[in-house]
């Protein structure tokens, strides 16, 4: 055992990664993107997983968040999808994957980001397991330090690194969930939409959650616990607070001063396949 919740997991290697986004954002037409006809219409389906990043090549976003994840360590992927999304299931039943293993997992109806985490309970089999948005591309240093952490963890990212080496705007950023973390390096509090007031009262370096977690057992039954929230969705954040102040869990929160690339939209498609130019896809 490492000091302060730390060991050496190897054995972890289990990521979730929640691919079933309905993509309103990226339906929208939001200024002037420069998009191919191939990302044109991916944008206009919605399904952000299954961006093409590089058209010649064929290669999806998805495929570069996953070969992330593999150089993280993780060698089984489960993918949370929708049961209309085909597509994504056969593009990955169509490769010849070597690094990973990719099984499916489905969620039945777009209920939030919780009901996307529960719809692996049993890909997890009561193993601890990463867990992360499918729209963002995550420095693998990040996930594979989940990997090291004795129980449940997030991967909080400093405020000026996502502007110093990412795709979000500042004005952008400010609407992200930051994170109070108490003295022992444990998170306490995901803050929503926070106001400026809330920023300016918190810790230097102020960190941004962006959904890049080590979950164990005890998250499920946090998600089956929670209500819907005031926008009807059932929010992981929310079941990340109940876990901590209903059922006594600890968080361990890593900060990294590390971009991560967001593709919301579709003004984010080229900034976002600028920055993986150059990145080989190697699952």
């Amino acid at each position: 055992m490492l000091s302060d919740g730390l060991m050496n997991t190897a054995k972890m290697d289990k990521a979730v990664v929640l691919a079933r986004g309905l993509g309103t954002r990226m339906r929208k037409h939001d200024g002037p993107a420069r998009l191919t006809a191939e990302q044109s219409a991916a944008a206009d389906a919605g399904v952000k997983p299954m961006m093409p990043i590089d058209p010649t090549a064929g290669r999806p976003f998805l495929d570069y968040l996953l070969t992330a994840v593999a150089d993280a360590g993780y060698r089984r992927i489960c993918l949370v999808v929708g049961p209309e999304q085909e597509a994504v299931r056969a593009h990955y039943r169509g490769l010849a994957a070597q690094r990973v293993s990719i099984e499916f997992a489905v969620q039945a109806e777009p209920r939030g980001t919780a009901d996307a985490v529960a719809a692996a309970e049993e890909f997890a089999a009561g193993e601890h397991f990463l867990a992360v948005n499918g729209d963002n591309y995550y420095p693998p240093e990040a996930m594979g330090a989940m990997r090291k952490l004795g129980g449940m963890g997030l991967a909080a990212f400093e405020r000026d690194g996502m502007l110093a080496g990412g795709n979000v705007s500042p004005d952008r950023l400010g609407k992200f969930a930051v994170v109070r973390i108490d003295s022992r390096g444990y998170l306490t509090e995901i803050i929503e939409k926070p106001a400026p007031d809330v920023i300016a009262g918190l810790a230097e370096p102020v960190c941004v959650s962006m959904n890049c977690w080590r979950f164990g057992p005890a998250i499920f039954t946090a998600c089956r616990a929670i209500p819907p929230s005031p926008r009807g969705e059932l929010e992981i954040t929310s079941a990340v607070q109940y876990a901590i102040d209903e059922l006594g869990e600890r968080f361990r929160a890593l900060t990294f001063a590390l971009p991560v690339l967001d593709l919301s939209s579709r003004s984010d498609v080229e900034p976002v396949a600028r920055r993986l130019a150059g990145v080989e896809v190697d699952l």
